[in-house]
Protein backbone atom coordinates (compact mmCIF):
# COMPACT_ATOMS: atom_id res chain seq x y z
CA UNK A 1 0.00 0.00 0.00
CA UNK A 2 1.30 3.25 -0.97
CA UNK A 3 1.99 5.45 1.75
CA UNK A 4 -0.16 9.34 1.26
CA UNK A 5 2.76 11.60 0.64
CA UNK A 6 2.36 15.43 1.46
CA UNK A 7 2.74 18.67 -0.61
CA UNK A 8 6.08 20.10 -0.74
CA UNK A 9 5.00 23.18 1.00
CA UNK A 10 3.39 21.64 4.19
CA UNK A 11 6.34 19.37 4.64
CA UNK A 12 8.40 22.94 4.46
CA UNK A 13 5.77 24.27 7.13
CA UNK A 14 5.73 20.79 9.37
CA UNK A 15 9.61 20.09 9.37
CA UNK A 16 11.53 24.04 9.40
CA UNK A 17 8.64 26.46 9.32
CA UNK A 18 6.62 25.56 12.33
CA UNK A 19 9.72 25.30 14.85
CA UNK A 20 11.09 28.39 13.77
CA UNK A 21 7.56 30.18 13.78
CA UNK A 22 7.25 28.83 17.14
CA UNK A 23 10.88 30.26 18.58
CA UNK A 24 10.47 33.47 17.27
CA UNK A 25 6.95 33.70 18.56
CA UNK A 26 7.87 32.05 22.12
CA UNK A 27 4.52 29.27 22.15
CA UNK A 28 5.16 26.58 23.88
CA UNK A 29 2.09 24.22 22.36
CA UNK A 30 2.56 23.39 18.67
CA UNK A 31 -1.18 23.84 18.11
CA UNK A 32 -1.06 27.35 18.65
CA UNK A 33 1.17 28.60 16.09
CA UNK A 34 -0.02 29.85 13.11
CA UNK A 35 -0.82 27.86 10.62
CA UNK A 36 -3.03 28.27 6.98
CA UNK A 37 -6.58 26.46 7.39
CA UNK A 38 -8.21 26.74 3.97
CA UNK A 39 -7.98 29.38 0.95
CA UNK A 40 -10.76 30.54 -0.92
CA UNK A 41 -11.24 31.56 -4.71
CA UNK A 42 -13.95 33.59 -5.96
CA UNK A 43 -14.18 35.09 -9.36
CA UNK A 44 -17.24 37.18 -10.26
CA UNK A 45 -18.14 36.96 -13.78
CA UNK A 46 -20.50 40.21 -15.31
CA UNK A 47 -21.03 38.38 -18.87
CA UNK A 48 -23.14 35.86 -17.06
CA UNK A 49 -26.04 38.41 -17.08
CA UNK A 50 -26.27 38.56 -20.80
CA UNK A 51 -24.36 35.12 -21.87
CA UNK A 52 -25.37 32.03 -20.64
CA UNK A 53 -22.26 30.03 -21.66
CA UNK A 54 -19.46 32.38 -19.88
CA UNK A 55 -20.12 30.92 -16.43
CA UNK A 56 -19.53 27.20 -17.89
CA UNK A 57 -15.87 28.71 -19.17
CA UNK A 58 -15.35 30.16 -16.18
CA UNK A 59 -15.91 26.61 -14.20
CA UNK A 60 -13.53 24.93 -16.54
CA UNK A 61 -10.67 27.26 -16.04
CA UNK A 62 -10.87 27.31 -11.81
CA UNK A 63 -11.59 23.55 -11.90
CA UNK A 64 -7.98 23.48 -13.85
CA UNK A 65 -6.51 25.77 -11.43
CA UNK A 66 -8.11 24.46 -8.14
CA UNK A 67 -8.61 20.60 -8.76
CA UNK A 68 -12.02 20.84 -7.80
CA UNK A 69 -15.19 21.80 -9.22
CA UNK A 70 -16.30 25.37 -7.79
CA UNK A 71 -19.78 25.93 -6.89
CA UNK A 72 -22.16 28.90 -8.25
CA UNK A 73 -22.90 31.88 -6.68
CA UNK A 74 -26.12 34.07 -7.13
CA UNK A 75 -27.55 37.60 -7.11
CA UNK A 76 -29.24 37.73 -4.04
CA UNK A 77 -31.42 41.07 -4.96
CA UNK A 78 -32.39 42.26 -8.51
CA UNK A 79 -30.63 45.99 -9.51
CA UNK A 80 -32.51 47.08 -12.52
CA UNK A 81 -29.15 49.56 -13.23
CA UNK A 82 -27.10 46.06 -13.90
CA UNK A 83 -29.96 44.36 -15.55
CA UNK A 84 -29.76 41.62 -12.88
CA UNK A 85 -32.31 39.68 -10.97
CA UNK A 86 -32.44 37.59 -8.15
CA UNK A 87 -30.87 33.91 -8.14
CA UNK A 88 -29.14 34.49 -12.08
CA UNK A 89 -25.57 33.43 -11.48
CA UNK A 90 -22.81 35.65 -11.02
CA UNK A 91 -20.08 33.75 -9.89
CA UNK A 92 -17.93 31.11 -9.03
CA UNK A 93 -15.94 30.22 -5.75
CA UNK A 94 -13.92 26.97 -4.42
CA UNK A 95 -12.63 26.72 -1.05
CA UNK A 96 -9.74 24.27 -0.80
CA UNK A 97 -8.17 22.41 2.29
CA UNK A 98 -5.70 19.84 3.27
CA UNK A 99 -3.47 18.47 0.43
CA UNK A 100 -4.76 20.80 -2.21
CA UNK A 101 -4.61 24.28 -0.25
CA UNK A 102 -1.04 23.44 -0.21
CA UNK A 103 -0.42 22.48 -4.18
CA UNK A 104 -2.32 25.39 -4.56
CA UNK A 105 -0.45 28.14 -2.50
CA UNK A 106 2.64 26.44 -4.13
CA UNK A 107 1.58 27.50 -7.56
CA UNK A 108 1.08 30.51 -6.61
CA UNK A 109 4.13 31.35 -4.50
CA UNK A 110 6.70 29.84 -6.82
CA UNK A 111 4.85 29.74 -10.61
CA UNK A 112 2.13 32.09 -10.85
CA UNK A 113 2.69 35.35 -9.06
CA UNK A 114 6.79 35.41 -10.87
CA UNK A 115 5.15 35.38 -13.87
CA UNK A 116 3.61 38.34 -13.51
CA UNK A 117 4.63 41.32 -15.89
CA UNK A 118 6.42 44.23 -13.62
CA UNK A 119 5.71 42.35 -10.89
CA UNK A 120 6.98 44.37 -6.81
CA UNK A 121 5.56 42.23 -4.69
CA UNK A 122 1.63 41.91 -3.46
CA UNK A 123 0.67 44.13 -0.96
CA UNK A 124 1.43 43.53 2.89
CA UNK A 125 -1.93 44.20 4.35
CA UNK A 126 -4.51 41.61 6.28
CA UNK A 127 -8.07 42.13 7.36
CA UNK A 128 -7.70 42.24 10.80
CA UNK A 129 -8.53 39.05 11.59
CA UNK A 130 -5.43 37.28 10.36
CA UNK A 131 -6.46 36.47 6.99
CA UNK A 132 -5.06 37.61 3.51
CA UNK A 133 -6.62 38.75 0.79
CA UNK A 134 -5.29 38.81 -2.95
CA UNK A 135 -6.80 40.01 -6.05
CA UNK A 136 -5.27 39.00 -9.66
CA UNK A 137 -6.32 40.59 -12.39
CA UNK A 138 -5.38 37.66 -15.04
CA UNK A 139 -5.93 34.23 -14.55
CA UNK A 140 -3.55 33.45 -16.92
CA UNK A 141 -0.73 33.30 -14.60
CA UNK A 142 -1.54 30.00 -13.90
CA UNK A 143 -0.27 27.39 -16.04
CA UNK A 144 -3.41 25.18 -16.88
CA UNK A 145 -4.89 27.71 -18.10
CA UNK A 146 -4.48 27.99 -21.90
CA UNK A 147 -4.01 31.34 -23.75
CA UNK A 148 -6.50 31.63 -26.48
CA UNK A 149 -6.66 34.81 -28.17
CA UNK A 150 -10.72 34.69 -28.35
CA UNK A 151 -11.61 34.23 -24.37
CA UNK A 152 -12.25 36.55 -21.86
CA UNK A 153 -9.56 37.26 -19.29
CA UNK A 154 -11.29 37.06 -16.41
CA UNK A 155 -9.76 37.94 -12.22
CA UNK A 156 -9.36 36.22 -9.40
CA UNK A 157 -10.02 36.99 -5.09
CA UNK A 158 -7.86 34.81 -3.56
CA UNK A 159 -8.34 35.01 0.46
CA UNK A 160 -5.69 32.60 2.79
CA UNK A 161 -7.70 31.81 6.10
CA UNK A 162 -5.11 31.33 9.19
CA UNK A 163 -5.65 30.37 12.26
CA UNK A 164 -4.36 33.36 14.24
CA UNK A 165 -6.11 36.05 14.88
CA UNK A 166 -2.90 38.77 14.62
CA UNK A 167 -2.35 40.06 11.24
CA UNK A 168 1.54 40.28 12.41
CA UNK A 169 1.64 36.25 13.03
CA UNK A 170 -0.58 36.06 9.88
CA UNK A 171 2.10 38.03 7.78
CA UNK A 172 5.15 36.13 9.02
CA UNK A 173 3.64 32.49 8.38
CA UNK A 174 2.85 33.56 4.95
CA UNK A 175 6.66 35.80 4.69
CA UNK A 176 8.20 32.04 5.98
CA UNK A 177 6.18 30.34 3.40
CA UNK A 178 7.88 32.40 0.46
CA UNK A 179 5.17 34.97 -0.31
CA UNK A 180 6.59 38.28 -2.11
CA UNK A 181 5.60 40.83 -0.51
CA UNK A 182 6.57 44.43 -1.83
CA UNK A 183 9.35 46.10 -0.88
CA UNK A 184 8.47 48.98 2.00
Amino acid sequence: MERLRKARLEELYIKKIRPQLKKDLGIKNNLTVPMISKVMLNVGVKDAVTDSKAISKVIKGITKISGQVPVRTFAKRSIAGFKLREGMPIGVKVTLRHKKMWEFLDRLINLALPKVRGFQGVPIRCDGRGNYNLGIREWIIFPEIEYDVGDKIYGMNITVHTTTRNDEYALMLLKKLGMPFEKA
